[in-house]
């Protein structure tokens, strides 16, 4: 009897206790809001149909430094000309599910919406599972007034090269698919062309490819931690690399009608 009675006791401490465990690191159950990327896009193509100019922010690498990301997000929330801001990847430092969760929240506090592609960082452990749990699919694209925004997972190193990364496939179809009001193009992705992340036995194909879509403006990315702008392969095409946030510091696009645009770097 007094076994039973210990085996009983055991089993209700167990059970009633269950929430004081924490879940593994990389356990890959959500709470809270899943899907972001589809529902901001829905918010910036309203936003910012039939408009001629449009503004936004373009940011990346916040991994590990939440107090600087958000500062900037009360700096962006503090200005009132921004249709929508781009995170140009690595939202997480190891691929945990926290740093997810930490960084959806401090994101998702823009008064704007926003949209974000997969980093490399994002791909360790099953992260890649839990960015597309979060905010979708790693390849995506979307309208803003006449621009086609194509957002590009371009993380081959992180894959082994056994993926086709980047997805000529979504490429094709991205070009193929007919948009109305789609005039001018930019490309977003997180490693540019001959980083030590991107599949660079492909990187002059994948060149000729995008520019082959209506007025390509210019090509964004993250990962190099600093501001730049280069062209990379001496066509006029310039790829604009933002800083990580550590830097306080982000860029800000303009894209005006007869084929202009403006940048600066807004510090914060």
């Amino acid at each position: 009897m007094a076994r039973n009675i210990l085996i009983l006791i055991a089993s209700v401490l167990i059970f009633s206790g269950c929430d004081a465990f924490e879940y593994h690191p990389y356990d890959g159950r959500i709470t809270g809001e899943k899907n972001i990327n589809a529902k901001n896009i829905t918010r910036i193509e309203a936003a910012c149909k039939d408009k001629d100019t449009i503004r936004f922010v373009m940011t990346g690498d916040t991994q590990r430094w939440y107090d600087e990301t958000e500062a900037m997000v009360k700096n962006i929330n503090r200005r009132t000309d921004i249709d929508f801001v781009i995170h140009g990847g690595d939202l997480a430092d190891f691929g945990l599910t926290k740093e997810f969760l930490w960084m959806r929240d401090i994101m998702g506090k823009l008064k704007v919406p926003y949209v974000a592609v997969i980093g490399n960082h994002d791909c360790l452990g099953n992260g890649e599972e839990i960015y597309r749990k979060i905010w979708g699919k790693e390849n995506f694209s979307f309208m803003a007034g006449n621009v086609k925004f194509v957002c590009l997972n371009t993380n081959a190193l992180e894959y082994s090269y056994d993926r086709p990364i980047p997805d000529f496939t979504f490429i094709e179809d991205q070009y193929n698919e007919k948009r109305e009001g789609h005039e001018k193009t930019v490309f977003v992705m997180h490693a540019r062309p001959y980083s030590e992340q991107f599949n660079n036995n492909v990187a002059r194909v994948f060149q000729r490819n995008i520019k082959e879509f209506p007025k390509l403006q210019f090509c964004l990315n993250a990962h190099d931690h600093q501001v730049t702008a280069d062209d990379l392969f001496d066509d006029g095409i310039i790829y604009y690399g933002s800083p990580n946030v550590a830097k306080r510091k982000y860029l800000l696009f303009t894209i005006l009608p007869n084929d202009k645009y403006e940048y600066e770097v807004v510090s914060f």
